[in-house]
């Protein structure tokens, strides 16, 4: 295994406990170890959210199928194409592609189409695919039309947890084994947990953290849960402020225990605070996603309650941003994509496509 550093499940607690003047030292610790195995170089890759259709009905999600207070959409290849001309105008190398998971032929061929078009007009063009759960070839022909990095987040390692948090129909087991079908595909790995979730104890969180050490992960992508009104769990009692803290904790903890993989400050943290971005990378993360989606359907992808839209002036947020991470000390990067050093060390591949 890579570049990992051995810590136990207790002294995992112990740490995402910490507030005040010890958090501020675990965080400072997180950046170091950041700096030392990663650099100040922060990757920014443009979210592009190119379907909220989604065949799964997660107890927590706002684009469940049975919420049908959600305006649909699905973008054609022309029009993500599109979307991808507008962050590679504005100086980005690297795109993520979301959507809600399906797994008909139809929807399987639109994200093969997209990503050879992608490719063919930006061959230097970095792709992340989020879009959940496939069969071993379809993963294998996703990497074939130009996907790099798969993000297939499993909200917690937790089986018993899982199923609270999932319908019937959904399986713990068939998540782990797509994890393990990217892995074997090729893909740089990313996966996450919704962090201060329904039912969650601190050990869940603490396993969470040793099952990204075991599954050997080379980025991670994990919020605080922020409840969705629409949704069997959109009125739970929960608290903003510690699920924040926790947020940034486990970043930094998860940072220490596998000092060279990346880890993207997410959506979720500015949510809860409207520096959280930023927090997140004094944390230790050092990927953000900025809003690359047509502006007029960013509302319809809210996975979560006051979800922050960006701007509709792409390239005015971006250089925002951009000022934002040089502030903090740290180094803005567009102009490469940002391969995962832990896949690299892991692979022995050389190459940062």
């Amino acid at each position: 295994m890579a570049n990992v550093t051995s810590i136990s499940k207790k002294e995992i607690i112990e740490l995402l406990s910490l507030k005040g003047s010890e958090q501020i030292e675990l965080h400072r610790k997180a950046s170091e170890i950041r700096r030392d195995s990663v650099s100040d170089r922060v990757y920014i890759r443009g979210l592009i959210e190119f379907s909220n259709i989604c065949e799964n009905d997660c107890f927590y999600c706002g684009i469940r199928k049975s919420n049908n207070n959600v305006r649909r959409y699905e973008l054609t290849p022309d029009e993500i194409l599109g979307a991808v001309d507008e962050a590679a105008s504005s100086g980005l190398t690297s795109v993520v592609l979301q959507s809600g998971e399906r797994r008909d032929r139809r929807f399987i061929s639109l994200v093969t189409d997209s990503l050879r078009i992608i490719k063919q007009k930006y061959p230097f063009m970095g792709i992340t695919l989020s879009s959940g759960e496939q069969d071993r070839s379809v993963y294998e022909e996703f990497h074939k039309a130009g996907a790099s990095r798969y993000l297939l987040r499993i909200e917690t390692s937790n089986e018993e947890h899982y199923n609270r948090l999932h319908p019937g129909a959904m399986s713990f087991r068939e998540r782990i084994r797509s994890l393990h079908d990217l892995r074997d595909t090729g893909f740089q790995v990313g996966t996450g947990v919704m962090i201060n979730s329904p039912f969650q104890i601190p050990e869940n969180l603490a396993d969470d953290i040793l099952f990204f050490q075991t599954l050997d992960i080379d980025m991670c992508g994990m919020g605080p849960f922020i409840p969705h009104s629409g949704t069997p769990l959109g009125k739970v009692e929960y608290s903003a402020e510690e699920s924040f803290n926790l947020g940034l904790n486990m970043i930094a903890v998860l940072r220490i225990v596998m000092p060279d993989i990346n880890i993207a400050s997410t959506t979720a943290l500015e949510t809860l605070s409207p520096a959280g971005r930023e927090s997140g990378l004094m944390a230790g993360a050092n990927v953000v996603m900025p809003q690359f989606s047509p502006f007029s359907l960013r509302d319809s992808y809210t996975l979560y309650d006051n979800k922050p839209l960006g701007s509709e002036d792409n390239r005015g947020f971006l250089d925002s941003l951009k000022e934002k991470i040089k502030s903090l000390g740290l180094i803005p990067v567009t102009e490469d994509s940002g391969t995962s050093i832990h896949y690299i060390r892991r692979t022995q591949n050389v190459s940062t496509c």
